[in-house]
């Protein structure tokens, strides 16, 4: 039996020749082809935004946070519900993350959230847009002007995906994304910052290599911190590549999704995403309320398996992980979270899928949640 996994990358000839051309050069780390994404992501996003690449979203974020002075002392709103690494670069740079509840359906954060947990402290908000789907911003635009907070978007799951008729990152505060393999686009490994505030990215770049300033000589001075952040240009080609096809992968996506909706069963133990015309469905995640249906999460997942598909858990709530409790966090404060972090499936989504892949799936949900196995 072939097995489906929940995620895989679209390669194909034209990024094994994009590789090849960079090899051939002899110029294989950062150079004319990073150059060339940071450009062509610019444009794509719009909004006359700024990018810079980077070697990860997780070194985009962290440099995001030091090139905003954002350290010791201070407070960062971050939602309960993501991938640690929004939580793990608050403590990197020195200062203390607080978790915020999240919707059961979008498991994005809202602002009510947010200026509930507000204080003097409070110097910066990171929402993350889950799963591709788009943070309602508008009203976390005017809490930040209220209290100036940066607000620095997590968009490592949201490439192509629109907010109000945009590219989410043409805001102009800085939006971080992620190459990573799992992604809408893949760089192999690799992030991005966009931004319309050129100062602030001129601090980005420092910080992403080694904190080096050259003057017009080609003279190089060093004068804050600055870590190995950088993308190779052997990444960046296979970038743009991915960037030109990305808006084809989005659509299949969407498709993909749309059946699952269509084909997924109603059924109290279930609880399905929330959709919207700009999604741009990095991952389809649901929960399975398997101690209603008198099981184990790891016999849901089995069942799966038994039937050739692969399913992830996206993600664990965050204030429960060991380092975090350190701050006072523990069962009960983020009872939403906590049912996503204990009951969520990722089903499989990606360009490749068939639609007989989505039936099989859907057939596999319905004789779980049915009691059928």
């Amino acid at each position: 039996m072939t097995t489906l996994p929940f995620t895989r990358p679209t390669i194909g000839e034209d990024e094994l020749q994009a590789i090849r051309e960079v090899l051939e050069t002899g110029w294989i780390t950062t150079g004319p082809k990073s150059l060339a994404l940071e450009q062509a992501l610019a444009d794509y996003i719009g909004g006359d935004v700024q990018v810079r690449v980077f070697n990860s979203a997780t070194s985009a974020l962290e440099a995001s946070l030091l090139a905003a002075g954002i350290g010791p002392g201070d407070e960062v709103i971050v939602p309960a519900i993501s991938f640690v690494a929004t939580a793990n670069v608050v403590l990197r740079a020195g200062a203390r993350p607080v978790f915020v509840e999240v919707d059961l359906h979008s498991r994005n954060l809202d602002a009510a959230a947010v200026a509930a947990a507000w204080t003097p402290a409070t110097r910066a908000v990171i929402p993350v847009h889950f799963a591709g789907l788009a943070v309602d911003m508008e009203p976390l635009y005017a809490l930040a002007e209220k209290h100036q907070l940066l607000l620095l978007e997590d968009a490592a799951q949201a490439i192509g995906t629109e907010y109000q008729g945009r590219k989410i990152g043409a805001s102009g505060n800085p939006v971080s994304f992620s190459f990573h393999p799992n992604k809408n686009m893949t760089t192999i490994e690799g992030g991005a910052v966009a931004s319309t505030d050129a100062d602030f990215m001129k601090r980005l770049e420092r910080l992403r290599f080694h904190g080096i300033e050259r003057d017009a000589d080609g003279n190089i001075d060093v004068t804050v911190w600055g870590g190995k952040m950088n993308l190779p240009d052997v990444n960046a080609a296979v970038g743009m590549v991915q960037l030109m096809r990305l808006d084809r992968f989005n659509q299949r996506r969407r498709e993909l999704a749309q059946r699952y909706f269509q084909l997924l069963p109603v059924n109290e133990t279930l609880v399905l995403p929330a959709d919207d015309a700009g999604h741009s469905w990095h991952m389809f995640c649901v929960c399975i309320d398997h101690v209603a249906l008198g099981k184990t999460r790891a016999e849901i997942m089995s069942h799966f398996s038994e039937h050739g598909i692969t399913v992830g858990t996206h993600y664990p709530a965050m204030h429960l992980f060991s380092l975090y409790r350190q701050f006072g966090y523990s069962e009960g404060d983020f009872p939403v979270a906590e049912k996503i972090g204990a009951q969520t499936l990722t089903l499989p989504l990606f360009p490749a899928m068939t639609e007989a892949d989505v039936d099989h799936v859907c057939a596999t949900v319905t004789a779980i949640v049915s009691g059928q196995i």
